[in-house]
């Protein structure tokens, strides 16, 4: 096997992808970039950073014979066959093309899975601002090149034609690589502003039209098991990985660190002593070593940004490239601060009912609640600010923000967060508390753990005063282990097979509730009316007893008892949403009980994850000896 490592300009690659000269091997999955990765992408190549190599393969192999297929949102003649196959860098050179070439559509998903099509514009104005503003001047648009909010209701930018681009300074990319319709719009552009034009020509459009990436080509004498050995290699780990060990080499070194000390500093032996302090809190159990080194990043980022006096100070952050820049110093200066703050915001996750790793809806979260906490220090304990944390952290997860690629909201929520929460004056409402919106119809395709809305919910009703249906225990911290609480059915799967319930309608939220294991086992596969009674005779219960807890569950026990599903589902979903409302500090859209659904299930990407309940077995249970179950 043989290779060479020449360098090609972006628009050879794209003309490759678009005649089919370059195609993807049989083997290869589909593509899956959400729109924020995307948008940092194209973000990368406007700031003239290197995006990474890409593998190509020879197709002049006799030994080798994968099918081709093209990249995705490219069509070919089924005839034409490629000079090369994409090992990898399929994510990204389909990003690019279809970003950069026709429309410039690019059909992908938002951080929640939901399909969707989009398009990319760079405020022109914003861009010639410096390197450091590139980020916020890359935006993305529905594909009819609107921004619309109030449900769809309100267009806020109109960027459909090249009139109205011009007119609000939005360059669109898809002409990034056509020089001359580039040039002819911004001939007109210049019609309008003359200096940001000309400008904007040279420091932006040139050096991106001859951004080049290197490329590792695989000759025509690599065999199939070769193939297979790079593919893997080039397609397990990752960059987060790769900056735990970078850093862990560089500290290593660190001379100051052992003139003082005399010996080396070992991050990977730092790090379990970290783990060893978070070993009594469960819900930390899953974070990783670069979710710290992001937060310890993100607070040295910020004091710099605050000591530096220039017109354009140094940026927050907590991109990879920035978490490499960090000294051992840095590190060790936040390192105790960061300790006792993720102790902290486990605490702040009991008190809100999230308990474990299980029902932790975003662990992502934890970096800049952590970072925020350091900020504020004691005051995040006072309950004026602490009421304003606990909403922004409702935000985020109800308003599904902290899904897909989140650098650039952790930063914005660090730098607003804390003065919005402490109440100082002329502090901007943060932007995740701003973006969040929650939908009545989202209810509907809230069906799994998976999602953060789903174990949100959950945890905002344990939090509602619940208690145990049969035993009088409140389901906090201790109880929810003791009882082997989980969430299961209310109205049973096998009832609602039986009666023909969509699964839309049994498998959402709203059909769910936090039960124990005696308890669910007691419901089996039974009708509500029939379940209820047997939890009154086992549980020694009146009946009113038994609707003020099911009432604490924001279950109508009025219409469980008299198993009417369709009067139970429309009360639960409302009082649902009223507790959102709360949670949120902002109006739910009600779309279902107004004749249409903003978020239809069928928006959502089609995977299901299968709950890890023991629901299922209790059914099966029940239906081999003969009872009311499956």
């Amino acid at each position: 096997m043989g290779f060479q490592t020449p360098q090609h300009t972006l628009d050879r690659y794209l003309d490759w992808t678009v005649n089919g000269t370059i195609q993807l091997p049989d083997f290869q999955r589909g593509y899956k970039w959400d729109d924020e990765r995307i948008r940092q992408l194209l973000v990368t190549i406007l700031r003239g950073h290197p995006m990474g190599v890409v593998m190509l393969l020879d197709t002049d192999n006799d030994e080798v014979r994968f099918k081709p297929r093209p990249v995705e949102g490219v069509d070919i003649h089924q005839s034409v066959e490629p000079s090369h196959l994409l090992l990898d860098g399929q994510q990204r050179l389909t990003s690019l093309t279809q970003a950069l070439t026709g429309d410039g559509v690019v059909e992908t998903k938002d951080s929640r899975g939901k399909l969707m099509a989009r398009k990319y514009f760079v405020n022109i104005e914003r861009a010639l601002a410096g390197e450091d503003c590139i980020d916020e001047s890359v935006i993305s648009v529905d594909a009819d090149g609107k921004i619309k909010t109030n449900f769809n209701r309100d267009i806020v930018l109109d960027l459909s034609s090249e009139e109205a681009q011009r007119h609000h300074g939005y360059f669109p990319l898809n002409l990034l690589l056509k020089p001359s319709e580039s040039q002819s719009w911004m001939m007109h552009y210049m019609m309008l502003n003359q200096e940001d034009a000309t400008r904007f020509h040279a420091e932006v459009l040139t050096p991106a039209q001859r951004y080049s990436i290197p490329a590792i080509e695989l000759d025509g004498n690599t065999s199939k098991a070769a193939v297979a050995t790079v593919f893997e290699k080039v397609n397990t780990g990752g960059l987060e990985l790769n900056v735990f060990e970078l850093l862990t080499a560089t500290f290593a070194g660190d001379g100051d660190y052992y003139a003082e000390h005399g010996t080396d500093f070992r991050l990977n032996e730092n790090w379990r002593e970290t783990q060893e302090s978070f070993a009594a809190h469960p819900v930390l159990q899953d974070l990783e070593s670069t979710d710290f080194l992001k937060a310890a990043t993100l607070l040295a980022t910020r004091k710099r940004h605050l000591a530096d006096t220039r017109t354009r100070a140094a940026a927050v952050s907590a991109r990879s490239e920035d978490v490499l820049r960090l000294t051992l110093s840095d590190y060790l200066e936040w390192l105790e601060p960061l300790r006792n703050a993720f102790i902290w915001a486990a605490g702040f996750m009991a008190d809100r009912h999230i308990f474990d790793t299980k029902f932790l809806p975003y662990r992502s979260q934890l970096i800049p609640l952590a970072a925020i906490k350091v900020v504020m220090a004691d005051d995040a304990n006072l309950r004026g600010p602490h009421s304003r944390l606990i909403q922004w952290f409702w935000c985020g997860i109800l308003g599904e923000l902290y899904g897909g690629t989140t650098d650039t909201r952790f930063v914005r929520d660090l730098m607003m967060v804390p003065a919005w929460a402490l109440g100082t004056e002329n502090a901007s409402l943060p932007t995740t508390v701003q973006d969040a919106q929650f939908v009545e119809s989202r209810l509907h395709s809230l069906r799994t753990r998976n999602a953060a809305a789903y174990k949100g919910i959950y945890a905002l009703l344990l939090a509602n005063e619940a208690r145990d249906w049969m035993e009088d225990k409140r389901l906090d911290l201790f109880q929810h282990r003791e009882l082997a609480v989980d969430i299961h059915h209310i109205f049973p799967k096998k009832w609602c097979f039986d009666h023909n319930i969509d699964d839309e309608h049994r498998e959402s939220i709203i059909n769910k509730s936090a039960i124990s294991a005696k308890t669910n086992r007691t419901i089996g596969g039974r009708a509500p009316s029939h379940y209820l009674d047997l939890v009154e005779r086992n549980g020694q219960i009146s009946s009113t007893t038994l609707d003020n807890v099911l009432e604490s569950h924001l279950i109508p026990a009025g219409a469980l008892r008299s198993n009417d599903f369709a009067a139970f589902f429309a009360e639960r979903r409302e009082r649902v949403c009223v507790m959102v409302e709360g949670a949120m500090g902002k109006q739910v859209q009600r779309d279902i009980s107004r004749g249409y659904a903003v978020e239809d299930s069928a928006q959502f990407d089609s995977v299901v994850i299968a709950e890890t309940t023991t629901e299922n077995a209790v059914e099966d249970e029940v239906t081999v000896h003969g009872g009311t179950g499956r």
